[in-house]
C-alpha cells in the first residue's frame, strides 16, 4: 500500500540538533561538577585525613553520577529527538560502570579513613558503620544492589537473559537510588552544610526522579489515554513479515516523525506484558500509524494473529533517525532486510533528490519493494536493489565496500546517508563511509532496541 507522499520541506539548521543535545548535556554535567566540588571545599570535615577526604569526594560524585544515570534513561522527548535512545542508553551503560567503581572507591576510602582516625580495625569499622551510623546499612544494601545489577548488565550475562528478566532485575536500580538518597540525607555533611547546599541536592534529586516519572510513566500514560490506540488492520507482507495498522483519536497531535519507532505492547492475554520496538513503516499522516515486523521467535510469532480492535499501549515516539538531522539537500538511504521499514517512511517524507540502496538476498526477501518502487517513481528518486548472497565479491570489491558504494552513488560525499539493517551490514557500510572520508555529521544510523 502506498499513499500520497507527505513531503517534509526540512530547513537544514546551521548547528546540528545532535550537537545541540550533546552540548546541553555536557553543560549540565559540567555545571553540576563545579557545584559539587565547590560544596566539598566549603564544607570541610574537622580532623579528617586524606583517605576520608577522598571518600567524601567520590561519594559526592557518585550521587551526581546516579542522578545523571536517571536523566539518561528518562526518555525525555527533547533529548531523545536530538541524541537518540540508543546513544543515551549506551552512555547510561558506561556511566553505570563508572558509578560502580566510584561507589567502591568511596566505600573503601571512607572505611580506611575512619579506621585510621578512630584507631580501629577495618572490620571493626565496617561493623561500627553498619550498626551505629544512620543510613549506612541502607547504603551498603544499595551498593550490593547496584553491584548485582552491574553484573547482570555485563555483556556475558546480558546475552543469556531475556529482556523481560533483565528489565525486572534492572528495576532494582530505583530501589538502590532511594536507599542511597536516605544515606546521603542522614550522614552527608554537604547535604546540610548550608541552605544553598540543601536546596541544590533536593533540586538535583527532584529533577532526576521527576524526569524519570514524567518520561517513563506520566507521558506514556497520558498519550495512551488521549489517543486510545487500537489495531485497525493486519496485512501479511510475506510468509514471515506482517504490517499492522494502528488507529486512534487525535493522531494529528501525536508528535511522531518518519524514521522513529515506538515500543508496542499489544494488550492480548498472551502479549500484554511484552513490549517490542518497531519502526514506523509509513510516514505519520495524522489518521493512522503503521508498523511492519518480521514474525520470528516467541515474542513476535503471534503478530499475524492479532485481531482488529485489539487495544495497544504504545510508548514513544522515540529516536533521532529523522529528517531533523539532515545536513545536505540530497540523501542516500541504505536498507537491509526488514530494516527497510524506517527507510521506507523516510523515502515518503524527505524532500530533495534521494537514492535508495536496498540489500536483500533475493527478491523474495524484498519487503515492501512494490511500495518503494511506487514512491520512488512518484518522488523522482532512484531505487537500486542489491541482491545475492553476502559472500560474493563484485568487480569493484565487497558488497557495500568503499569502491562499490562509490560506483553505486558517485556523489556520495554530497549526501546525507541514513543506514538501517542487520548489524553486520550496518557495520560494513559505516566502515566503508569512514574509508571514503564521508564527514561523520552526514552519517545517520540508530539501533532500534529497548532501553533499560
Amino acid at each position: 500500500m502506498t499513499t500520497t507522499p507527505a513531503v517534509q520541506h526540512v530547513a537544514i539548521p546551521r548547528v546540528p540538533p545532535g550537537t545541540v543535545g550533546r552540548l546541553t548535556l555536557w553543560f549540565v554535567v559540567a555545571a553540576n561538577v563545579a557545584v559539587v566540588n565547590t560544596l566539598l571545599v566549603l564544607s570541610p570535615y574537622p580532623g579528617s585525613n586524606v583517605y576520608f577526604v577522598l571518600g567524601r569526594f567520590f561519594g559526592l560524585h557518585a550521587a551526581m553520577i546516579m542522578a545523571l544515570q536517571l536523566l539518561l534513561v528518562a526518555r525525555l522527548p527533547w533529548l531523545d529527538r536530538r541524541i537518540g535512545m540508543d546513544r543515551l542508553t549506551a552512555w547510561h551503560r558506561w556511566t553505570g560502570f563508572t558509578l560502580l567503581w566510584t561507589i567502591l572507591v568511596h566505600a573503601t576510602c571512607t572505611v580506611v579513613g575512619l579506621a585510621m582516625m578512630s584507631g580501629t580495625s577495618i572490620g571493626g569499622q565496617v561493623v561500627d558503620l553498619a550498626s551505629t551510623w544512620q543510613g549506612v546499612l541502607w547504603a551498603m544494601v544499595a551498593a550490593g544492589l547496584l553491584l548485582s545489577i552491574g553484573l547482570v548488565s555485563a555483556r556475558f550475562a546480558r546475552r543469556r537473559l531475556a529482556y523481560e528478566t533483565w528489565h525486572l532485575l534492572h528495576l532494582g536500580t530505583y530501589v538502590a537510588v532511594l536507599l542511597a538518597l536516605t544515606h546521603q540525607i542522614a550522614v552527608g555533611t554537604t547535604f546540610t552544610a548550608s541552605t544553598f547546599a540543601t536546596a541544590y541536592w533536593w533540586t538535583l534529586w527532584s529533577v532526576a526522579l521527576g524526569a524519570v516519572l514524567a518520561g517513563r510513566v506520566l507521558l506514556p500514560l497520558w498519550r495512551n489515554l488521549r489517543h486510545r490506540f487500537r489495531v485497525a488492520r493486519v496485512v501479511p507482507e510475506s510468509d514471515t513479515v506482517v504490517s499492522i495498522h494502528v488507529t486512534g483519536r487525535r493522531l494529528d497531535r501525536l508528535p511522531a516523525q518518519a524514521g522513529q519507532f515506538f515500543l508496542w505492547r499489544f494488550l492480548t492475554r498472551d502479549r500484554w506484558w511484552q513490549a517490542n520496538p518497531f519502526s514506523l513503516s509509513m510516514a505519520p499522516d495524522g489518521r493512522s500509524l503503521r508498523l511492519t515486523a518480521k514474525a520470528v521467535g516467541a515474542g513476535t510469532a503471534t503478530l499475524p494473529r492479532l485481531r482488529v480492535g485489539t487495544r495497544v499501549f504504545a510508548e514513544g515516539p522515540y529516536g533521532a533517525f529523522t529528517g531533523m538531522h539532515r545536513t545536505r539537500p540530497a540523501t542516500l538511504l541504505v536498507a537491509g532486510g526488514v530494516g527497510v521499514t524506517p527507510i521506507r517512511s523516510l523515502l515518503q517524507s524527505l524532500d530533495g533528490h534521494i537514492v535508495v540502496l536496498y540489500r536483500v538476498r533475493s527478491m523474495a526477501d524484498a519487503v515492501l519493494v512494490d511500495e518503494l518502487r511506487a514512491l520512488a517513481d512518484a518522488r523522482g528518486a532512484e531505487l537500486r536493489l542489491v541482491t545475492g548472497p553476502s559472500r560474493p565479491v563484485p568487480p569493484t570489491g565487497p558488497i557495500f565496500g568503499p569502491d562499490h558504494l562509490r560506483e553505486l552513488v558517485p556523489d556520495i560525499h554530497e549526501r546525507d546517508i541514513f543506514v538501517c539493517g542487520p548489524a553486520g551490514m550496518t557495520a560494513a557500510v559505516l566502515r566503508s563511509l569512514r574509508q571514503l572520508q564521508v564527514p561523520q555529521r552526514q552519517v545517520h544510523t540508530e539501533r532500534f532496541g529497548l532501553a533499560g
